[in-house]
């Protein structure tokens, strides 16, 4: 069997060495998971969530060691890591608990005497969840947790990145006393996952990740006719209104854009601000920069750790380069952050200004922290330069005028429009992309869509 190994980015240090799954072991998870899937459909929803509710118990038992190894596996401060479990895993897989009763309940149509009609959602079988390492379990349990509550099995390929966080669902479901095979994890290589795809035992994939990643998923679907939730990249934009509340929008802003490195689908990283307030916005934004603290992740007082990888940061920094070449102007001097040192994934935050669309900076996603930031004069400037991009995950505003943002909103080509926030998923909203950010929908009673199929009852009495 060949094995692959997690290197940390807190010290290049093997932190995990895992085996990739053999034939025999893909063919054995298939197998298992489409008879397990036969039998579990047949439980009822409230015994579903009683399972379901004790693995939400168990990640939160242990949700400070699953925090740790987080930190250690991909590099989040370690302040931070735990409320992935106790904030955002608890708050999904909670919710779509909460609704399924109503979400899979049955749809009566209009009577008609002598006959009984109404269509009923049916599990679709064997859902594969393809997980990323950025937040390996807040994009995970918007499918692992409704897709078992629908009554389907699940078998989940972690990222190689984060590859514990798949053991842990699996412990916890054991422990839940989830019956044998419903829920498994492998470990793959991409070769593994395109055959697993086109497999007729797989029904459904969730996958999250790159742009290029969707498109193999896509292409190995071929002429399968299966569906595919794809929430691929970002590029986020923010427009700051003239009548903005600026100091709760440079605050949010800040960490909207640097929160986890800027390792986010949904994090800002480009910001369109009214001419007006753009001085006083770029000033507010630098000296609340300033006060990150870069270094070892595992330090509490940390509060921007390493990036996953080094090449990751060198990928940004030389976005950053091309962009001052071409007239950008950096803001931050990467030497007030000491641990900032090139050739390593600990990269200081960076925020430039001059910048333009023609530039990779503000087109193309970075998935790090930086920012660039443009003055426009109105809000029709703001909301060209927001839908001048291919990707199209989330927008916010930021203004006091609701009405107004309501407007925009409709203007704006994004899966979720936000004023006053931004970098936030509300269960109760579907979460979804346009453009080249993906299709389907995760979350809100619409996530139970996908995972079901519609059948319908037409019965004629005697």
């Amino acid at each position: 069997m060949s094995t692959f190994k997690t290197i940390s980015p807190i010290d290049n240090s093997v932190y995990v060495e895992r085996e990739i799954a053999d034939a025999k072991s893909i063919e054995n998870a298939l197998a298992l998971a489409k008879v397990a899937q036969k039998k579990w459909q047949q439980t009822t929803i409230a015994e579903r969530a009683v399972i379901c509710r004790k693995v939400v118990d168990y990640f939160l038992r242990h949700a400070t060691q699953m925090g740790e190894e987080l930190t250690w596996q991909m590099g989040r401060p370690i302040r931070y890591t735990p409320f992935e479990i106790t904030k955002g895993f608890r708050e999904r897989a909670d919710y779509m608990i909460d609704i399924a009763e109503k979400a899979l309940s049955n749809i009566n149509v209009p009577e008609i005497k002598g006959f009984q009609r109404f269509i009923r959602r049916e599990a679709v079988g064997t859902v594969f969840v393809l997980a990323p390492w950025n937040y390996p379990f807040l994009t995970s349990v918007n499918a692992i947790i409704p897709a078992i509550m629908a009554g389907n099995a699940v078998i989940l390929k972690p990222a190689k990145q984060t590859p514990l966080c798949a053991e842990r669902y699996a412990a916890a479901f054991e422990n839940a006393g989830l019956p044998k095979g419903v829920f498994q994890h492998l470990h793959l290589e991409h070769s593994q996952v395109a055959d697993m795809i086109k497999d007729s035992r797989i029904d459904f994939v969730a996958f999250t990740g790159s742009v290029a990643g969707g498109a193999a998923v896509q292409q190995a679907m071929g002429s399968r006719f299966i569906n595919a939730g794809l929430e691929l990249g970002g590029k986020d934009p923010a427009y700051v209104r003239e009548d903005a509340d600026l100091a709760s929008a440079i605050e949010n802003l800040v960490d909207g854009s640097f929160f986890n490195s800027g390792q986010s689908c949904c994090g800002i990283e480009r910001i369109y601000v009214h001419e007006s307030l753009f001085k006083d916005f770029v000033d507010g934004f630098v000296s609340l920069t300033k006060d990150y603290r870069l270094g070892n992740p595992l330090d509490s007082s940390t509060t921007l750790g390493p990036m996953v990888r080094t090449s990751a940061a060198e990928f940004a920094q030389g976005q950053i380069e091309k962009a001052i070449q071409n007239g950008a102007k950096a803001l931050i001097d990467s030497k007030i952050f000491s641990e900032h040192q090139a050739g390593t994934p600990y990269m200081a935050p960076q925020i430039l200004i001059d910048v333009n669309h023609t530039m990779d900076i503000m087109t193309e996603e970075t998935f790090a922290p930086v920012v660039g930031i443009m003055s426009v004069k109105n809000d029709t400037e703001a909301v060209a330069l927001m839908n001048d991009s291919q990707y199209g995950l989330t927008a916010s505003v930021w203004t006091k005028d609701i009405d107004r943002a309501i407007e925009l909103g409709q203007q704006v080509e994004t899966g979720t429009f936000f004023m006053n926030r931004c970098d936030y998923l509300d269960p109760a909203l579907a979460w979804t992309g346009v453009k080249n950010s993906g299709r389907g929908v995760t979350l809100s009673t619409l996530g139970y869509e996908v995972l079901t199929r519609a059948k319908s009852f037409h019965l004629k009495r005697g």
